[in-house]
């Protein structure tokens, strides 16, 4: 595989890794600054999707380390959650080998619009106040379906599959923002663990580069927990706003 490492590429890819592993513990769509990054460096977009997930999977270990460490990740709220969406990163990865995926993009932007649209309306749906009991799957069946399609397009895709996650915890389950984020970095470490074996075994993972990355993620990643529990939710709400509304803008126009 011809690919090029410069002092600067090095440099690129470590700072657009730091930025993604910040916005994407506390919101989502690092990716599109990651992949461009990636792709800068020679590689085909295959390959720097492959390579994009060392630094994923290394920033959801970190992040779920963090959120841990100060009490806002209870270990025995995460099997739960990834029930669901195991079995639907299963049947995610089976579709991915049939089906172009174009066809789970316009399903991605509805969910992320009407984010947007509720956030905009009515807050709470998304960003529950502060004392919200939270529910369990048996009381929110609907979250459960939310967990499943969340793992269906994270087996199919990937980008963009926290925002669905955030829906299904907070908007189903009734999770703060903080707790949501949390869960969030828990599923994702396992959804994308089982996606970076399946590269690994295709050699399609460029190691250098998604260390290099990685490195960025990670430091991008712990910096983004302590900001997290420091903030108001009110503040996480908003930076949660603008960047679905930015990859809304990047997925249709991609």
């Amino acid at each position: 595989m011809e690919y090029e490492i410069t002092l600067v590429s090095a440099a690129l890819v470590m700072a657009a890794g730091l930025l993604a592993g910040f916005i994407n513990t506390i919101a989502g769509g690092g990716s599109m600054l990651t992949l461009p990054a990636l792709m800068i460096m020679g590689m085909p977009p295959e390959i720097a999707n492959a390579t994009n997930r060392v630094g994923i999977f290394l920033q959801s270990m970190a992040g779920s380390h963090g959120f841990y460490r100060k009490g806002k990740l209870a270990p025995v709220d995460i099997l739960p959650t990834l029930i669901p969406t195991l079995l639907g990163s299963l049947f995610g990865a089976l579709l991915a080998s049939f089906m172009p995926r174009e066809v789970l993009k316009p399903a991605l932007l509805m969910v992320m619009l009407g984010m947007a649209i509720l956030m905009l309306v009515k807050p709470s749906t998304v960003a529950p106040p502060p004392g919200t009991p939270v529910k369990t799957m048996r009381e929110a069946p609907a979250a459960w379906g939310g967990l499943f399609f969340a793992g269906l397009y994270g087996g199919f895709v990937q980008a963009g599959v926290g925002f669905i996650i955030i829906a299904a915890l907070a908007g189903g389950l009734r999770y703060d923002l903080v707790r949501t984020n949390a869960l969030k970095m828990a599923i994702t470490a396992v959804l994308t663990a089982i996606a970076l074996v399946v590269f690994i075994l295709r050699d399609q993972v460029l190691w250098i580069p998604g260390l290099l990355m990685a490195a960025g993620t990670v430091v991008g990643a712990t910096l983004s927990v302590s900001f997290a529990i420091s903030v108001p939710q009110s503040v996480l709400k908003w930076v949660l706003f603008a960047m679905v509304l930015i990859t809304c803008g990047a997925a249709y126009f991609s």
